[in-house]
């Protein structure tokens, strides 16, 4: 795989595998993230990219390999624990509360208390501090219902509640598969907003335009191995369709087989 292990990465796995049972999930996956950039996670169903975000997420506990985080290795068992490093992830349902406003939304779960009462100014002042810190401006009021939102929103509401703990990683999954072509704009300068902030994000995507569009870097997951991770500017879709299908393309990715016996 293409040589991206700089120290400055702000997540790093070496050598991770993970299996249920006796299928193995994924097997000896090295991966690197780095602050202000956006990594994409591609790969074919079944490639293993909800198994690695899910590990990282402390969801499943990964059964080998290190797992380093600014700097030191960490065991990560509970999404907890990827909570307090600074690690959240927004899933493809959104978990959002379509009866409560964005505000209540934002903050679900983590409210901010006035000994037993709800403290409502305190959370609506950090909602707005944190859509305006993000140039948010399709919101009309942060006391809207979600059910009142259009898809782009509720993406934009869901992102916003993950980088309001001072987040240090957000990890993506598909943020863009149910939206329209204006809506998908929105979220995607979002998410370089994000990166531009100083965040390390992690895309998962199966839309090429979108990869290419925000990524700085492609890592490619073929049948649960790390094919490669390189640079966006050094490969085209061609290439990297070409990973994602058969885990190589050219000199790039996983080993032929005779290659690898040799």
């Amino acid at each position: 795989m293409s040589e991206r292990s700089h120290p400055e990465a702000l997540l790093r796995l070496r050598g991770i595998s993970k299996s249920f049972g006796a299928v193995q999930v994924l097997a000896g996956v090295d991966l690197d993230v780095h602050a202000g950039q956006v990594t994409a996670l591609v790969g074919d169903n079944g490639a293993g990219k909800s198994t690695l975000i899910k590990g990282i997420a402390g969801i499943h506990a990964f059964d080998d390999g290190t797992y380093t985080f600014e700097g030191s290795e960490v065991h990560v068992t509970s999404p907890k624990q990827a909570n307090s490093l600074g690690i959240e992830v927004v899933y493809q349902d959104l978990a959002l509360c379509d009866n409560l406003d964005v505000v209540h939304n934002m903050f679900l779960g983590r409210e901010t208390r006035r000994r037993i009462t709800l403290d409502e100014t305190a959370m609506e002042r950090r909602a707005v501090e944190t859509l305006r810190g993000l140039s948010v401006r399709t919101l009309a009021s942060v006391r809207q219902t979600v059910s009142s939102l259009s898809g782009g929103q509720r993406q934009t509401v869901a992102i916003a509640r993950a980088v309001l703990w001072n987040s240090k990683l957000v990890i993506l999954d598909e943020p863009t598969a149910a939206l329209g072509v204006a809506q998908t704009e929105q979220v995607l300068k979002l998410v370089r907003r994000l990166a531009h902030n100083g965040l390390a994000v992690i895309l998962i995507s199966h839309n090429m335009n979108d990869v290419f569009e925000v990524a700085d870097s492609i890592a490619t997951l073929y049948l649960g191995r790390m094919a490669a991770q390189v640079d966006a500017r050094t490969v085209n879709r061609a290439r990297v369709v070409e990973l994602i299908t058969s885990g190589r393309s050219g000199a790039l990715g996983l080993a032929a087989p005779e290659e690898a016996q040799a």
